[in-house]
């Protein structure tokens, strides 16, 4: 693969229609999953349960050609769960390494938030480093690595919200939808025709041909009139009198990073500012802290930042 946008664009075409094969009518949150994947980032996936998103990160493993693994977060779940830890073997007379299912490609964490934070806590060393800590002992986790999370926004009994340390580690966060009467329809055709539970996916790539892919969208041009514009979009929200606290400069990475993939998904290697507006609102939601007054509100975040998008100044770039 060379530093050309055209093979990343036909890497991203194949994975998606693959997927579609599985996920019917979410092609817009498909394209923002493969460009988090695209960007090496990390994905916390936000809506009510039956709606896809186990298998949105099932499908995408599989099209992708990696490991994945799956972890229930409960209450009870403890660190080395995660993590793994030593054994003693009595044969050897020696503890060996029992690894955890963090030692992964794609790490499915399922209702994150009903985890105590000391369990959540193990995961965050893995998002920001790629690594774990075990004894003393760094260990590198395999690349690619991605951490995909999910939870339910209307179950708070017995739950842990995210601490914003945490929340601020995902590239982006998302919301899947339910579909539409034609799409159910669909679905429900689809398994008829199929005659059993589970969707057969094809892997159409590899983990080397997506760092390969990763290492070429660096090459991406991106104007300084739009680094600057994406640096205003993220201070405004820290100006904002309905926030606060807003987007850290780790928000200004994200948008940048996404905003690339998208120019190279798009076959261009060249950045747009609509491949800016186009991730503002899944870059930015997670990492603002409402007033007290919003804390209640539906898609408050969403609101907010359509509102400060809208009112900074696009700029006209070559």
């Amino acid at each position: 693969m060379t530093d050309h946008p055209a093979p990343v664009a036909e890497l991203g075409r194949r994975v998606i229609e693959e997927v579609e094969q599985a996920i019917v009518g979410k092609r817009p949150v498909l394209e923002k999953m493969m460009a988090a994947i695209l960007a090496g980032g990390h994905v916390l996936l936000e809506d009510y349960p039956g709606l896809a998103k186990t298998l949105i990160a099932k499908s995408f493993a599989t099209a992708l050609g990696l490991n994945f693994k799956r972890i229930q977060f409960t209450p009870d779940l403890l660190p080395s769960d995660v993590t793994g830890s030593y054994i003693y073997n009595r044969a050897t007379h020696s503890f060996e390494l029992r690894p955890g299912p963090i030692f992964a490609n794609i790490v499915l964490a399922d209702e994150i938030n009903r985890a105590s934070p000391k369990t959540q806590s193990a995961l965050l060393e893995a998002m920001q480093e790629g690594q774990v800590t075990l004894d003393g002992e760094s260990m590198a986790l395999p690349q690619p690595f991605l951490v995909i999370a999910t939870q339910n926004p209307i179950e708070y009994e017995g739950t842990f919200p995210l601490p914003e340390a945490q929340l601020d580690r995902f590239l982006m966060k998302l919301s899947v939808g339910y579909p539409s009467p034609e799409e159910e329809q669909e679905i429900l055709r689809r398994r008829q025709t199929r005659r059993r539970e589970e969707v057969t996916l094809r892997q159409v790539t590899d983990a080397v041909e997506l760092l390969a892919g990763r290492a070429a969208i660096e090459a991406i041009y991106l104007h300084p009139d739009l680094e600057r514009y994406i640096v205003d979009i993220v201070s405004a929200t820290r100006r904002s009198q309905q926030v606060l606290v807003g987007a850290s400069p780790r928000g200004s990475l994200a948008l940048l990073a996404l905003a690339r993939v998208r120019a190279a998904l798009a076959g261009r290697d060249y950045v747009l500012p609509d491949d800016v507006k186009a991730f503002a609102q899944p870059a930015l939601v997670h990492r603002l802290i409402l007033e007290p007054g919003l804390w209640l509100k539906q898609r408050a975040a969403d609101e907010i930042i359509a509102v400060i998008v809208a009112g900074v100044t696009v700029p006209v770039v070559d």
